[in-house]
C-alpha cells in the first residue's frame, strides 16, 4: 500500500494530535497554578482538593467513557461513510451525556459529605471542611462538564482538535483568572476555585454547543431539539460507554481506594501525593493526546474496512506516544526539585518527594505508553469487554493489594506508586498479547 493511500497523511495527524498535546499542556499547566495558588492556603487546602479531586475524576471518567463510545461510533460511521447516521449518533450521545451529568450533579450535592466520609475514613476536620464547600460547586459543573466532553470527543471525530484547543485556552484563561479572584481577593480558598472552574466549564461548552449547531459540521448538532432519541443508536453508544464506564469507574474507585491508603498518613502525604501526581500527570500529556488521536484514527480505520490501516497506525502511534513521553520527562528529571520547590512543601516533605517523583517519570517513560494506548486501540475497534474484565482484575489484585503491602511494609506514601507500577506493568504485557492475537478483527459495533 503506498503512502498516498493512507487514510491520515503525516501533515493530518500533526494537524490532530499537535493540537491535543498544547491542549493537554496548558490543562496541566493550569491545573498545577490552580493547585499552587490553593498552596497558599495551606497543606490541608491542598489534600482537600487533591482529595476531592480525585472523586470529581471518578465522575469525568463516566462522561469520557459515554464520549469515547459516542466518538468510536462517530468515527467508524465517518470511516464507512455514512455521514447521516454519523450525525444521529452524535445528538443522541449529547442526550446521554446531559443525562448522566444531570443525575450525577443532584447525587453529588445531595450526599457529597457522605461520601467523603465514605470514600477517605476519618480525615482532619479542616480538610473535610474544605473539601465539601469545594465539592458543592464541582459539582454544579457536571452537567456542563458531561456536556463539554461529548462536545470535543465530536469535535475530535471530526479532525478538528485545533478547536479544542482554542476553546480550552478560553475556558482556562476564565479559570485562572477566576481562581485569582476568588481566592486572592475574595479569600473563597478552594471553594473559590471550584466556582471558577464552574464558570469556565459553563461558557467552554456553550462556545462548543454553538460551533456544531453549524449545518456544515461533519457531525452537525443542527435540530438537536426536535430529534428523538435512537434507540439503536444509543444502544450502539451504550455497547461501548457501558463497559468503558464500568471499567473506567473500577479504575478510579481503585485509585480512590488507594488514595485513601496515603490519606491515613497524615496531612503531609497526602500533599507530597499530589505533587507526584502532577508530576504523573506532566508526564502523561503526550500519550493521553495520542490516545484521544488514537480513538478518531483507529475507529476511522476500522470503520473502512481496513485491517492493515489498523494495524499500521497502532504501530505508528504507540511509537510516536513512546518517544515523546520520552521527551517530556527528560527536563523534569533534571529540574525536579525546582519544581517540586514551587509547591510550597514543609522542608522535610519537601525531601522525600524529590526521588519519589523521579522514579515516578522513569517508570511513566518504560510502562505508561502499553498499559493504555494499547487499551485506546482495543477500545476504536470495539474489543470493550475484555478490556473491563482485564482491568478489573489488575486494578483490584495488583495496584490496591500491591498498594496496602507495600504500605504496610513501611514504604509510605511511596507504596502507592510501587503497586502503580507492577499494575502498569501487568497490563502492558496482557494487553499486548490481546492486541498481537488478532482476536478483535472480528469485532463490529456499526
Amino acid at each position: 500500500m503506498g503512502k498516498e493511500e493512507h487514510i491520515y497523511t503525516r501533515g493530518m495527524l500533526v494537524a490532530l494530535i499537535v493540537p491535543l498535546i498544547l491542549e493537554s499542556a496548558l490543562n496541566l499547566l493550569i491545573g498545577m497554578a490552580d493547585t499552587m495558588m490553593v498552596a497558599q492556603c495551606g497543606e490541608a487546602a491542598v489534600s482537600a482538593v487533591s482529595l476531592s479531586d480525585s472523586i470529581s475524576q471518578l465522575m469525568m471518567t463516566l462522561f469520557n467513557a459515554f464520549a469515547t463510545g459516542g466518538a468510536v461510533i462517530s468515527s467508524q460511521l465517518i470511516g464507512a461513510k455514512k455521514e447521516k447516521k454519523a450525525k444521529n449518533s452524535a445528538k443522541n450521545l449529547v442526550f446521554i451525556s446531559f443525562s448522566i451529568g444531570i443525575a450525577i450533579a443532584l447525587i453529588m450535592v445531595l450526599f457529597r459529605g457522605a461520601i467523603i466520609h465514605r470514600v477517605f475514613g476519618r480525615i482532619e476536620e479542616d480538610v473535610f471542611a474544605y473539601a465539601k464547600d469545594y465539592l458543592f460547586f464541582l459539582s454544579l459543573s457536571y452537567p456542563f462538564l458531561a456536556l463539554y466532553t461529548a462536545f470535543t470527543a465530536l469535535s475530535r471525530s471530526e479532525n478538528k482538535a485545533k478547536r479544542t484547543f482554542y476553546v480550552a485556552i478560553v475556558m482556562n484563561a476564565i479559570n485562572l483568572a477566576g481562581n485569582a479572584i476568588m481566592i486572592f481577593i475574595f479569600k473563597l480558598g478552594p471553594k473559590g476555585a471550584a466556582i471558577a472552574t464552574l464558570i469556565s466549564r459553563i461558557i467552554g461548552s456553550m462556545i462548543l454547543f454553538c460551533l456544531l449547531l453549524d449545518s456544515d459540521e461533519m457531525l452537525s448538532l443542527s435540530g438537536i431539539l426536535t430529534t428523538k432519541p435512537s434507540l439503536s443508536l444509543m444502544g450502539s453508544i451504550m455497547r461501548i460507554g457501558i463497559p468503558s464506564g464500568v471499567e473506567g469507574s473500577l479504575f478510579q474507585l481503585g485509585k480512590i481506594l488507594t488514595l485513601s491508603f496515603v490519606s491515613t498518613l497524615g496531612t503531609s502525604a497526602v500533599a507530597i501525593n499530589a505533587v507526584i501526581m502532577n508530576f504523573n500527570s506532566y508526564s502523561n500529556i503526550p500519550g493521553l493526546a495520542i490516545n484521544l488521536a488514537i480513538i478518531t484514527v483507529i475507529g476511522q480505520a476500522r470503520g473502512s474496512g481496513r485491517i492493515e490501516e489498523v494495524r499500521y497506525y497502532a504501530r505508528k502511534l504507540l511509537l510516536l506516544s513512546y518517544s515523546s513521553t520520552l521527551i517530556a520527562n527528560l527536563p523534569l528529571l533534571l529540574f525536579a526539585g525546582s519544581v517540586i520547590s514551587l509547591y510550597s512543601l514543609e522542608a522535610e516533605s519537601f525531601l522525600i518527594a524529590i526521588p519519589i517523583a523521579r522514579r515516578c517519570l522513569i517508570m511513566c517513560s518504560i510502562a505508561w505508553p502499553t498499559a493504555f494506548a494499547i487499551p485506546s486501540i482495543l477500545k476504536a475497534v470495539g474489543d470493550v469487554r475484555f478490556l473491563m474484565v482485564s482491568s478489573f482484575l489488575s486494578m483490584w489484585t495488583l495496584r490496591i493489594g500491591g498498594a496496602w503491602l507495600f504500605i504496610r511494609l513501611g514504604f509510605g506514601v511511596e507504596g502507592m506508586w510501587l503497586g502503580m507500577y507492577i499494575d502498569w506493568i501487568a497490563r502492558s504485557i496482557v494487553y499486548v498479547a490481546r492486541y498481537r492475537s488478532g482476536k478483535w478483527e472480528g469485532i463490529n459495533v456499526i
